[in-house]
């Protein structure tokens, strides 16, 4: 089967036309904010050739596809929550703000929410389902997995610019060691998330949050 994800959601579409996944990135870094995207992928056209979870990509193979998700998808948005917020409501709940953001920026209407994980996005009218490591599974959760981290890796590029010295770049504000290191030093900046991380003076009790397997691809990667 060449396209095995397109397959997975094509299955669904006799009883749900429109299907919708939802997916957000940033759930782990030590600074930034959370992104969330949602795409409703036209099933009845050629399928998006290579599309799966983004971690599984390179990042000029994810630019490639988002735009290609962009140009072809029915219909997409995207939607985001601040260190503030993170900071304020909880990483989790963030998370599930920033998917409903992203659906109201969408503006159409789905027929089913196939969204990664385990859990529902609270406070939305239509009916869901969750699939945990849906970015692998389903080619409507992928393609929202890759447009969200291409914004946010976008959005951690332009803030090295404003903050050179901590490396974002590169880690996009995960927990790597350049980065605890940089913290120690430096101290944090705004777009920290004061609540992942601890007293700077106590650097062993620094980082309140374990790497997650989103964040061990920056660390794998070849130099």
């Amino acid at each position: 089967m060449r396209y095995p994800l397109w397959k997975f959601d094509s299955v669904m579409l006799d009883e749900f036309p429109v299907l919708c996944g939802v997916d957000e990135v940033g759930r782990g870094p030590l600074a930034g904010n959370v992104v969330a995207a949602c795409v409703i992928l036209d099933f009845r056209a050629k399928p998006i050739r290579g599309l799966n979870d983004s971690k599984k990509l390179t990042p000029s193979v994810r630019e490639t596809l988002s735009a290609e998700i962009r140009e072809r998808a029915v219909a997409y948005g995207v939607g985001e929550c601040s260190p503030e917020e993170i900071d304020k409501h909880n990483i989790l709940r963030a998370s599930l703000l920033a998917m409903r953001r992203a659906l109201e920026a969408m503006g159409v209407p789905p027929g089913l929410l196939l969204v990664d994980g385990n859990q529902r996005i609270p406070d939305v009218p239509w009916p869901q389902r969750t699939l945990v490591k849906g970015d692998g599974r389903s080619a409507s959760i992928a393609a929202a997995s890759i447009l969200a981290k291409v914004v946010r890796d976008r959005q951690m590029k332009d803030m090295h610019l404003l903050y050179p010295d901590y490396g974002f770049d590169c880690h996009k504000g995960y927990a790597t060691q350049v980065h605890r290191d940089a913290i120690v030093k430096l101290g944090l900046t705004p777009i920290h998330r004061k609540s992942f991380c601890h007293d700077p003076v106590e650097s062993e009790d620094l980082f309140a949050q374990e790497m997650p397997e989103e964040g061990l691809e920056i660390l794998q990667r070849p130099a």
